[in-house]
């Protein structure tokens, strides 16, 4: 039975990028694999058929002969990689020597992938990322400042230099995994890799460890940072300090440190965004008279407010400028005082007397009362009715 074209076999045109090819063949993969389809007895033959045809598309050599020849380019010994008769280098006796490679671009990324130039020791592992909260005041907040903290993390050996090793000695290449940190072990002709038992994965093996850090490379200690805390934070900001988290094992690169904001709450403002709220209670007299109040504002002055007669709780003037600053620029918010008159409490007698001639005086001073209760007597003469 002759052979099914390349292309049709992985599902792409014969235009594909190499991109596009390889994601066809991880998805033909996936769905032809033997251990997904041990109901189907055709599908370890359509597995390496899709395998034998990713393995002449993804070399830019072999694609080239087949584009010009077909699969005539791989047989007779006319070159591309092939052998004669062998059908692109599948013969019988090698399939999982040659999956082994395909399994390497399959899963590669998953598994960790090759090192760089195709050997040589693992790179060392990244530090862990480091997580701070911090909490300011409003005030602060507003101004922005510097803070120092204190962050516990793992530091690099300053004994060892980081490396794990005893000064003057170097790590060993691990005799296991030959510098890898990883090895293979055959199942059929599936080839499963793991992390090197002997090494943890880190391709290199310690004989003489460091006394300090115990063949770590690192060590835990108290670290002091400054901290630029810009002007205009806000509660869930996050600033992000690069190399300044957990350090690697053996040398590896240090992770990073993020530090989230939680900005305190205030005893005078509320905060919303930009913008500020400030509640202030005035007397029945001054609001049904009117005048001018002080306020505070969040730069510790003093703002002046107009207060017009008759306000009523709940109204709210506006003082520009007088928020807090926008992040990452974009201006300054407002504040906005919200009056709530206070009813007078522990009055004399005097007081009191004063307090109900003005009532007898007249319900005209009352609106919002006269209004509420003639719709309350509406309301109970239409249910009479």
């Amino acid at each position: 039975m002759s052979k099914r074209d390349y292309y049709d076999v992985l599902g792409v045109t014969k235009g594909a990028s190499a991109d596009e090819i390889k994601k066809a063949y991880r998805k033909k993969a996936k769905e032809l694999h033997p251990d997904r389809n041990k109901d189907n007895p055709d599908a370890e033959s359509q597995f390496k058929e899709a395998n034998e045809a990713y393995d002449v598309l993804k070399d830019a050599d072999k694609k080239a002969a087949y584009d010009r020849f077909g699969h005539a380019a791989f047989e007779g010994g006319m070159g591309g990689g092939g052998r004669p008769g062998g059908g692109a280098g599948f013969g019988s006796g090698d399939f999982s020597s040659a999956f082994s490679d395909v399994f390497d671009d399959l899963f590669g990324d998953f598994m960790g992938g090759r090192q760089a130039g195709g050997g040589g020791g693992r790179r060392a592992a990244r530090g862990s990322d480091l997580r701070y909260n911090l909490r300011v005041t409003l005030e602060e907040a507003y101004s922005g400042m510097q803070k120092t903290i204190n962050v516990p993390t793992a530091v690099a050996c300053s004994a060892c230099d980081g490396t794990g090793a005893e000064s003057g000695v170097e790590p060993a290449t691990c005799p296991t995994c030959s510098g890898m940190g990883k090895v293979r072990a055959q199942q059929g002709f599936f080839t499963v890799e793991r992390t090197c038992p002997t090494c943890s994965g880190m391709g290199q093996i310690i004989k003489n460890p460091c006394k300090s850090c115990q063949g770590a490379g690192r060590v835990h200690k108290d670290r002091a940072l400054s901290v630029n805390i810009p002007a205009g934070v806000e509660t869930g900001t996050r600033i992000r300090l690069a190399g300044e988290g957990e350090a690697g094992m053996r040398g590896g690169p240090p992770g990073d440190l993020y530090i989230f904001v939680e900005v305190t709450q205030h005893k005078l403002f509320e905060r919303d965004g930009v913008n500020l709220y400030c509640r202030v209670p005035v007397s029945m007299t001054k609001a049904a008279l009117g005048g001018a109040i002080e306020v505070p504002t969040i730069d510790g002055g003093r703002g002046r407010v107009q207060i017009p007669a008759g306000s009523q709780s709940g109204r709210q003037m506006r003082l520009r400028g007088k928020g807090m600053p926008a992040l990452r620029g974009g201006g300054i918010g407002d504040m906005f005082i919200e009056l709530a008159v206070e009813t007078p409490v522990n009055l004399t007698s005097r007081q009191k007397e004063l307090l109900r001639e003005f009532e007898e005086l007249g319900d005209d001073n009352n609106p919002e009362s006269k209004s509420f209760f003639s719709s309350v007597k509406s309301f109970w003469d239409g249910m009479k009715g």
